[in-house]
């Protein structure tokens, strides 16, 4: 009988990382882990089921075989990454991030500063993540339009992207790392963002040419608040980290407290499912 093998954190009582790799059947990657949780995969030949923790599936394409099934965490992290997103929107707007840099000098800055109320909000990748950030804009007064590749009730196609962008104040990125939306916003797409604009980056470091978005920044033609970058983790000589109006956390999105409760769910579930040869869910198409 195959075995699961899974990372000790998510406390499920299944085989941590000394069981026979030859017997698994069902693996579950550290999240957001070394490269060795996926290097181990060439380990198990009998291996049926990857389950990853993140909703991306990027780092993982070229170690899982094409016969294995590849599962991503759909809706696990999308409230704490729309959560993030908020804050980066209005911790930008708002100055937060200056405030915090006064504290220490004992600085009282007192300054008008601009609201999420009336702006125009461009949010490109309506999935799970992107429509939970666009349910949490609504309530604070923002027009919200959703983006994406196919256009559907409520959401615009990606092909109306050149007459958006130079009348959205906020352009927030919610799409997955693929050969579609890799270096999707390059120099011609930041040379159509309004100057002054922001850009927050919650999908993929990769999705964005960072040199792009440097000589942007530089200039102070436009704002950036990143919670990914590329290269990740960004350098500290790295230009982003100095330039005024660029905010950064450290991919920290879907990594709080609702991570766990809600992770563990859908691990029982698939794991249940496989052992009963029901549907797995969320199957990733490759």
């Amino acid at each position: 009988m195959l075995s699961v093998l899974l990372s000790a954190e998510l406390q499920l009582g299944y085989s941590d990382l000394s069981a026979n790799l030859s017997k698994v059947g069902f693996y579950v990657p550290v999240y957001m882990g070394p490269r060795d949780s996926l290097e181990l995969i060439a380990q198990m030949p009998n291996l049926e089921v990857v389950q990853l923790l993140t909703v991306g599936v990027d780092a993982a394409l070229e170690y899982v075989p094409e016969h294995v099934s590849l599962c991503n965490a759909v809706g696990v992290h999308d409230a704490s990454t729309a959560e993030l997103a908020i804050a980066l929107v209005l911790a930008s707007l708002r100055g937060i991030d200056d405030f915090a840099r006064a504290m220490p000098h004992g600085e009282w800055i007192h300054d008008r500063r601009s609201s999420l109320v009336d702006r125009n909000v461009l949010i490109i990748g309506a999935g799970g993540v992107g429509q939970a950030i666009a349910h949490r804009l609504i309530p604070f007064g923002a027009e919200v339009t959703l983006v994406a590749r196919s256009q559907r009730p409520g959401v615009v196609a990606s092909s109306e992207l050149p007459s958006l962008l130079p009348e959205a104040d906020i352009v927030v990125l919610a799409v997955p790392l693929n050969m579609h939306t890799s270096g999707l916003v390059d120099d011609s797409f930041l040379s159509r963002m309004r100057e002054g604009s922001l850009l927050v980056n919650v999908a993929r470091g990769g999705v964005v040419d960072t040199q792009a978005l440097v000589r942007h920044a530089q200039q102070g033609r436009i704002r950036a608040a990143l919670d990914v970058t590329d290269p990740e983790p960004l350098p500290p000589e790295h230009p982003l980290w100095r330039i005024p109006g660029v905010l950064i956390s450290p991919h920290v999105g879907g990594n709080t407290s609702a991570f766990l409760p809600r992770a563990r769910a859908l691990v029982e579930q698939q794991i249940s499912r496989w052992r009963s040869k029901d549907p797995l869910m969320h199957v990733v198409q490759r």
